[in-house]
C-alpha cells in the first residue's frame, strides 16, 4: 500500500486495535504526506508542535477551500472557541475560562479533589462482590460524567441524557476519507444543538439566583464585556461537557488497559503510589486519549518539512504519531512511567492547548490510583478489546475485566 492512502487505513476501524505501524509508516513516509483525498497527514512531533504554534494554521473550517467545503448550512457558524482563530478565540476563550480556573477562579478545579475521590470511591464500592465489571460502563464513563455536571450545574438525574448526544457529535469528528458526511454532520448539530438548548434552559433557571457552578456564573456574569451571547454559551456549554468528560474517559480507560497489560508496571505503582502523576504523563504520550487533530488548514502556503502546504487544504495533526516519535523521545514504543524528557502532545498544545488538562490529570491520578490499590488481582477477559468507532478519541468501548 503507498502512503497516499494512509488516512484511510487509519480511520479504517480495522486498524483501531493497533495504529501505530500505520504512525510509523507516515513518519518514514516523511513524516508529512498528502492524501488521495488532498488533504496531508502530519506525523512527526517537531513538525506537529511547529504549527499547533503557527498563527498561520486556522481551527477555523470556514477557512478550508472549496472541494472541501461542503458543510450544511446549519454548520456555518463554528461550534465553539475550540473552532475559532484569534482574536475572537482569545475572547470567547477568556470568558468561559473565568469561572474554570485561574486567574479569577484559582481554586475551583483543587476544590473537587475531595468529590472526585468521593465519586470514585462509591463507584468502585459499588462493584460489589462481583467477579465481572466492564470498566468503561461501570467505571471510566460515569466519573468524568458526573465531575463535569457538577462543575456546569447539571442535576445528577439528567447525567444520562448526555451519552446519545455525546456519542453522535464524536461520530461526526472523525474525517473518513471516501465517505458522505451530510447526514452524520447533520445529526451532529442537531445533537449539539439539543445539547446546548439544555444547558441555556438550566443556566436561565439560575439568572438572578446564583448558584456554586459555571452555568450560574456564565448566566449572573456582571460585566457586560465578559458575558457570553446565548448561541455561545449553548455551543461553548456544550463542548465543556463533551470535552470534559470524553477525553478523560479515554484517559482512565487506557490506562488500566495500558497497565493491565504491564503487570510489572502495575505491580510497582501498587507499591509506589507516589509514582502515579509521572505515570499518567507517559499514558498521555504513550496511549493518549486523542489520536488525531483533524480540522486545521493553512491561511497561505506553508513549508512543512520541505513540504509545501497550499492555502486552504485539510491538515490532519497525528498527535499519537508525534508523540512516538524516535527523533523525540528514546524508546518511544516503551510505556515508561519514570520517562523524565515527556513533553509529549497528549493536550495538543499552542493557543488551543486543552482547556481541560488540569482537571484531566487530576481525575486521572485520583482514579487509576484507586483502581490500582482495589481491584487486585485484576485480569482482562479480552485482548484487543472491542474499540470505539472513532480514531480520533480513541478508546475501548467495554474493557471487561476478571477481578
Amino acid at each position: 500500500m503507498t502512503p497516499d492512502t494512509l488516512l484511510a487505513r487509519i480511520t479504517d476501524y480495522a486498524s483501531r486495535p493497533d495504529p501505530y505501524p500505520l504512525y510509523a509508516e507516515l513518519r518514514e513516509a516523511g513524516g508529512v504526506v498528502r492524501q488521495t483525498d488532498g488533504s496531508y497527514l502530519v506525523g512527526t512531533y517537531h513538525e506537529i508542535n511547529a504549527l499547533l504554534h503557527d498563527p498561520r494554521i486556522s481551527s477555523d473550517q470556514r477557512n478550508l477551500s472549496e472541494p472541501y467545503r461542503g458543510l450544511a448550512e446549519e454548520e456555518q457558524q463554528p461550534a465553539a472557541f475550540i473552532s475559532l482563530d484569534d482574536p475572537e478565540h482569545h475572547r470567547v476563550r477568556s470568558i468561559v475560562t473565568r469561572p474554570f480556573g485561574p486567574p479569577h477562579s484559582p481554586g475551583r478545579i483543587h476544590a473537587m479533589r475531595g468529590e472526585i475521590a468521593r465519586i470514585t470511591e462509591e463507584l468502585i464500592d459499588a462493584f460489589g462482590d462481583r467477579k465481572r465489571i466492564d470498566l468503561v460502563d461501570d467505571f471510566a464513563y460515569p466519573l468524568p460524567v458526573a465531575v463535569i455536571c457538577r462543575l456546569l450545574g447539571v442535576p445528577r438525574e439528567d447525567e444520562p441524557l448526555f451519552r446519545a448526544w455525546s456519542t453522535t457529535m464524536i461520530e461526526a469528528a472523525d474525517v473518513r476519507p471516501g465517505e458522505d458526511h451530510t447526514e452524520v454532520r447533520r445529526a451532529a448539530t442537531r445533537a449539539r444543538e439539543d445539547m446546548g438548548d439544555y444547558l441555556v434552559g438550566l443556566a436561565e433557571q439560575r439568572r438572578g439566583k446564583p448558584t456554586d457552578d459555571m452555568l450560574s456564573a456564565f448566566i449572573n456574569e456582571p460585566d457586560p464585556a465578559h458575558r457570553l451571547t446565548r448561541e455561545e454559551l449553548a455551543n461553548n456549554g456544550a463542548i465543556l461537557l463533551l470535552a470534559g468528560h470524553e477525553t478523560t474517559v479515554n484517559l482512565i480507560t487506557n490506562g488500566m488497559l495500558t497497565l493491565l497489560r504491564h503487570p510489572d508496571q502495575l505491580e510497582r505503582l501498587r507499591r509506589e503510589p507516589a509514582l502515579m502523576p509521572k505515570v499518567v504523563e507517559e499514558l498521555l504520550r504513550y496511549e493518549p486519549p486523542v489520536h488525531l487533530v483533524p480540522t486545521r488548514t493553512p491561511l497561505v502556503d506553508v513549508k512543512v518539512a520541505g513540504a509545501t502546504v497550499p492555502k486552504g487544504v485539510r491538515l490532519v495533526l497525528v498527535l499519537a504519531s508525534g508523540s512516538r516519535d524516535p527523533v523525540r523521545f528514546r524508546e518511544p514504543d516503551r510505556f515508561d512511567p519514570t520517562r523524565e524528557d515527556n513533553a509529549h502532545l497528549g493536550f495538543g498544545g499552542g493557543v488551543h492547548i486543552c482547556y481541560g488538562a488540569a482537571l484531566a490529570r487530576m481525575e486521572a491520578q485520583i482514579a487509576l490510583d484507586a483502581l490500582t490499590q482495589r481491584l487486585g488481582s485484576a485480569r482482562l477477559v479480552e485482548d484487543p478489546p472491542q474499540y470505539r468507532a472513532s480514531a480520533t478519541l480513541r478508546g475501548p468501548r467495554h474493557l471487561p475485566v476478571d477481578l
